[in-house]
C-alpha cells in the first residue's frame, strides 16, 4: 500500500483532508438539481489508490482498533456494510494525509 500511495498519490501531506479524500475518490458528491436532492455517491479520484485503500481498509477492520470501532459502530447504528467501509476508507485516507503531513508515526 505504501508504494501506491507514494507512487500515485505525490500529493499526500501537502493537503488538506477534503481534498485528500477527494483525490482518491471517497469523498461523497451530491447529485442535486434544483429542490431535488439525490443521494451522495462516491465517484472519480484515482482508481489504483482507491482499490489498494479498499483492500487494505478491509483487513483493517479486522485488525486496527481505531478503525474496527468505527466499522461496527457504524454497522450497528444500521447502515451498510459498503456504505460503512467506504466511511472508513475516507478516515484511514485522512489518518494517513495527518501522518504524512505531521511526519510522526502511527500510535494507537
Amino acid at each position: 500500500m505504501v508504494y501506491t500511495l507514494l507512487a500515485d498519490l505525490p500529493e499526500i501531506g501537502s493537503m488538506t483532508n477534503k481534498q485528500a479524500a477527494a483525490l482518491v475518490g471517497v469523498a461523497p458528491m451530491n447529485r442535486d438539481s434544483g429542490k431535488i436532492r439525490g443521494k451522495r455517491r462516491i465517484k472519480g479520484g484515482r482508481y489504483s489508490v482507491r482499490n489498494t485503500l479498499y483492500m487494505a481498509t478491509l483487513s483493517a477492520t479486522l485488525c486496527n482498533p481505531i478503525i474496527k470501532e468505527f466499522y461496527q459502530r457504524l454497522v450497528a447504528q444500521g447502515k451498510h456494510k459498503k456504505v460503512a467501509l467506504t466511511a472508513c476508507m475516507r478516515k484511514f485516507i485522512v489518518m494517513l494525509n495527518a501522518m504524512v503531513r505531521d511526519d510522526c508515526e502511527w500510535q494507537y
